[in-house]
This record gives C-alpha cells, sequence and structure tokens, in this order.
C-alpha cells in the first residue's frame, strides 16, 4: 500500500510521515530535512504537520504505527 501524497512536489506519503515519527523525527524541520517534504511550494504543510503531530501522538501513547513495508 503506498498511501496518501501529502507533498505532490517531492513525493512525500502520510506512510513516509508516519515512519519518520517511528523513527524518531519528532519536529517538522527533521521531516522536512529527513523527507524533503514541503520544501518547494510549501502547500502541503498544514496536512504535513497535522498527519506528523498524530504520527507523535500514536508513538507517545505507545500505539502502533501503520506504515507498509
Amino acid at each position: 500500500m503506498r498511501g496518501m501524497y501529502i507533498c505532490l512536489c517531492n513525493a512525500v506519503t502520510d506512510h513516509d510521515i508516519r515512519r519518520a515519527a517511528a523513527d524518531g523525527v519528532r519536529s517538522f524541520a527533521e521531516l522536512q530535512a529527513r523527507t524533503g517534504c514541503s520544501d518547494c511550494c510549501g502547500c502541503c504543510e498544514a496536512e504535513a504537520r497535522a498527519t506528523l503531530n498524530e504520527a507523535m501522538t500514536q508513538v507517545a501513547l505507545d500505539l502502533p504505527i501503520l506504515v507498509a513495508a
């Protein structure tokens, strides 16, 4: 499963963002550095931040994060 594209410019999916959170990303700046998300036009920033925040909450609550293999 590929996931929903959040950043079309850099082909970053919601699964990419969730995987980054599971791997320790804890800020939007870290997410940008790791994935390139929102580095071009910035239209995806709000959705990317929301997805990252949701994923970090799941990590903090020790809930499983669903990511494609």
